[in-house]
């Protein structure tokens, strides 16, 4: 009997809860306020976005290469590659290239074939081995002599894939940008106060996007001249992001 009188007790208990929580609906915003609750509606101010760009040298190059070797056995295609991407590395650590700054991105066994007319089929003409790896070189000024060493090491069985370009430590950039950013954002928000003939109050939510590392690709030919370098040019890269910010409205 005592079990069945809490029942009762705590069904009427959730249903007041219930009834006291529907009545916090937005005609009774006052009373919430009054109680010391406040209530922020995300519509309201003036919501605006902000850019901004720098320009950065780079300071890091990330080569892209590998070795492709085809033979008619696994075995003898594997064991050329493997030869050429040695002497490969043997001359980027030579240049100054740490064995941390390279790293594989990419190894591949796959059959070649081609069609039989005779038989119509497919068949099995030899085996490719593509070992492929990502370089960082922090020496900008040795880019060109550089990829001239790779190529000779690993002869015709070298591929160069391309270059990129980027910053290795981009927080001062990222700050200087952050700021050009908010200056706009606040030009843009002030303007807008104005046209509607509203006074501008301060920022009540500021949001900052996503920062995409700034790197800059280009693709490498190795097309050079006796005794002279590969011409490598890094350029500028950009630094931007974006900033959103909502302004309260005076009145």
């Amino acid at each position: 009997m005592r079990k069945k009188i809490w029942l009762i007790v705590a069904c009427l208990l959730l249903a007041l809860t219930i009834v006291g929580l529907a009545g916090c609906s937005p005609g009774n915003a006052a009373s919430v306020e009054a109680s010391g609750l406040s209530i922020s509606n995300q519509q309201q101010g003036i919501w605006v976005t902000g850019q901004g760009k720098v320009s950065a040298v780079p300071d890091i190059a990330t080569l892209t290469l590998g070795i492709e070797a085809q033979e008619e056995s696994v075995a003898k295609a594997q064991t050329k590659a493997a030869e050429a991407m040695n002497q490969v590395i043997a001359v980027l650590t030579t240049n100054g290239v740490a064995e941390k700054d390279i790293q594989t991105q990419y190894f591949n066994i796959r059959q070649v074939t081609r069609w039989d007319r005779e038989k119509e089929q497919e068949v099995v003409i030899g085996y490719r081995v593509t070992n492929r790896v990502t370089v960082k070189i922090r020496d900008i000024d040795n880019i060109g002599p550089i990829i001239d060493a790779v190529a000779e090491a690993g002869g015709d069985l070298t591929r160069i894939d391309g270059i990129g370009f980027s910053v290795d430590d981009p927080s001062a950039y990222y700050e200087e940008a952050r700021k050009e950013a908010m200056v706009e954002a606040k030009a843009r928000a002030e303007q807008l106060a104005e046209l509607a003939g509203v006074t501008l109050g301060k920022p009540t939510y500021i949001s900052e996007g996503m920062q995409v590392p700034p790197i800059a690709r280009s693709v490498v030919v190795v097309e050079k001249a006796v005794g002279a370098p590969t011409p490598i040019s890094p350029g500028e890269v950009e630094i931007s992001l974006i900033v959103q910010v909502t302004y309260a409205i005076l009145h």
